[in-house]
């Protein structure tokens, strides 16, 4: 259930971040901290 949850608002938070970047050297910065919050959360 919290890992749902967590994948739940790391693709919101993704999208969200995915339209304020310019580059893509930027946007694998933005997965790349999803990911890692994602992580986190499950810990």
């Amino acid at each position: 259930m919290i890992r749902k949850l967590a994948l739940a608002v790391g693709v919101a938070a993704l999208g969200l971040t995915a339209t304020a970047c310019n580059t893509v050297k930027g946007l694998g910065q933005d997965v790349e901290s999803v990911g890692q919050a994602g992580e986190e959360a499950i810990d």
